[in-house]
């Protein structure tokens, strides 16, 4: 909607880890041999003007994969004879954004649907996820999902508040009255590596392999992960050289993290038959309270 023309690879790319191994060697981290492979199958397919093409990933900085995956993937152009293909990374470092990432800029317009987009597909991904394992009619939670999914990316495009605060409601209205089994299942959480969670191919299709065998599979809060994240710079403040600049940013977007889904979070705790997402600082406390730490 704001005028690039954006590919998402598949979820399921068996190909990935192989194409990952030409170009990665295999002592780095499973996702980062995962995502470089998913981009060079991509590249390699034939689908692509090599010419009129850019890559793009999200990275969050950390000491890990999260800063090697742009010199794993220029590597692998490279080695590919693709160098010239520019890599764009969603990492907010401004001065150094504008400098690697040509053609592309994160304006307040696209950080707002970003935002809006990830909020409302969480809570439509979580209804489905519960609903779809005690559906009555097999496969009604997954129209019910697709269907939300269409009318939520028109509103991702007309940016209205009213009408995204209006859907969050009705998302989890529409999922409480879908018919339902009057049984229950084991609850199976997933847990682990960010990316191995959420991707089908990292995790070998584990939701599906969780629903087969007569459970419900529980995904965690996306939304939570980067939470956690503005939260440990108030570690880094005190233990490191992180500016306290950078605490009160992060204290801001934690509060505007939390400001956004309010409504999402009162609807789901109105619902009768979903959880409410638990704030990241009361399970942070209890965390702390149990190794005896303060904060």
């Amino acid at each position: 909607s704001e005028g690039y023309n954006f590919v998402v690879l598949p979820s399921v790319d068996k190909d990935a880890v192989e194409q990952g191994l030409k170009y990665v060697n295999n002592d780095a981290c499973y996702p980062s041999i995962l995502v470089t492979g998913q981009m060079m199958n991509a590249l390699n397919s034939g689908q692509y003007d090599l010419n009129k093409v850019a890559l793009m990933i999200s990275q969050t900085g950390g000491g890990c994969r999260a800063t090697n995956y742009i010199a794993f993937i220029r590597k692998a152009l490279k080695d590919a004879g693709m160098e010239h293909i520019p890599v764009n990374t969603s990492r907010l470092n401004l001065s150094w954004f504008k400098k690697v990432n040509p053609g592309f800029k994160i304006t307040y317009k696209v950080a707002k649907k970003g935002y809006h987009w990830s909020y409302v597909w969480r809570l439509i991904h979580a209804c489905s996820l519960s609903s779809k394992t005690y559906e009555a009619t097999p496969g009604s939670a997954n129209e019910l999902y697709e269907s939300w999914v269409e009318k939520c990316k028109k509103n991702v495009e007309n940016g209205s508040m009213k009408e995204f605060k209006q859907n969050v409601y009705q998302i989890v209205k529409d999922f409480d009255e879908l018919p339902l089994l009057d049984i229950k299942k084991p609850r199976v959480g997933l847990v682990g590596e960010i990316l191995v969670k959420f991707h089908p191919t990292a995790n070998n299709q584990i939701v599906d392999i969780i629903e087969s065998e007569g459970g419900e599979a529980v995904m965690p809060d996306l939304i939570d992960f980067f939470q956690y994240c503005f939260y440990n710079t108030w570690y880094e403040h005190e233990h490191f050289d992180v500016k306290k600049s950078s605490v009160w940013l992060c204290n801001f977007a934690i509060w505007f993290v939390d400001y956004l889904r309010k409504d999402m979070i009162k609807a789901l705790k109105a619902s009768k038959r979903f959880d409410a997402p638990t704030p990241l600082i009361k399970l942070l406390k209890r965390q702390l309270k149990l190794y005896q730490w303060e904060i």
